[in-house]
């Protein structure tokens, strides 16, 4: 059986992830990759153990991440059909992961990071995977990860869309003025990382008047063809 491998990335706030596990639903036998929440959890690990993000910022040495990772011993299990993230045996919630001091220190570290490792690591994981699953993957850098991903797409959204999200995300707990501000920095240093950058086979899907995750979804699901032996 021929499996098929998905991408997803898109800007700070486009609802990559609900989009995903909506995807997870949708097609039959399939598993969700969230590399954003590994290289956080790479990243909170740092934090935790007491490493100064920003000063890394301005080291001339690039950080290898997949060192990291090892040093930490963050580790993957893929658990009701996607990936669960470990630190030494324990796992890291994803409220943990997708906090905003999480997701900032992830924007700035991205531009000064050796991911060669990482990527090599992932690259593995899915080549091993395809042979049983269908595979979603939401995260940057996919088509650099894994250059033969079937399907690539590109989440956008207005910015006051992007921010009403966000909010719902956190409960409404935070300032909007602020939670905006947050996103544009996040955009800025994700675009100077490299992480916005569009590929031949990427497909561009603006989800800024999509009123539910599942109508967002569609559009995705519009532009995939499935093969016949997976629908």
């Amino acid at each position: 059986m021929e499996h098929i491998v998905i991408g997803i990335e898109g800007l700070v706030g486009a609802g990559k992830t609900s989009i995903c596990r909506e995807l997870l639903k949708k097609i039959p036998n399939s598993v969700l990759l969230n590399g954003g929440n590994l290289y956080r959890a790479i990243v909170y690990a740092m934090m935790k153990n007491g490493v100064d993000i920003k000063n890394i910022r301005n080291q001339a040495e690039k950080i290898d991440i997949k060192t990291v990772m090892d040093l930490f011993k963050i580790s993957l299990k893929i658990e009701d059909k996607e990936t669960k993230i470990y630190m030494d045996g324990q796992i890291i919630d994803e409220e943990t992961m997708q906090s905003q001091t999480s997701s900032m220190a992830v924007s700035m570290i991205g531009g000064n990071a050796n991911n060669e490792g990482l990527f090599n690591f992932a690259r593995n994981l899915i080549e091993s995977l395809k042979v049983n699953y269908n595979i979603i993957i939401s995260g940057r850098s996919i088509m650099e990860i894994y250059p033969k991903t079937d399907y690539h797409f590109f989440l956008t959204a207005d910015l006051e869309e992007r921010v009403r999200r966000k909010s719902i995300q956190y409960n409404g707990e935070v300032d909007l003025q602020e939670l905006k501000k947050h996103i544009e920095e996040r955009d800025n240093l994700q675009k100077k990382a490299g992480f916005y950058e569009l590929h031949e086979k990427t497909k561009v899907i603006d989800v800024t008047n999509c009123k539910s995750v599942e109508e967002s979804t569609n559009l995705i699901l519009k532009n995939l063809k499935l093969p016949s032996a997976i629908v």
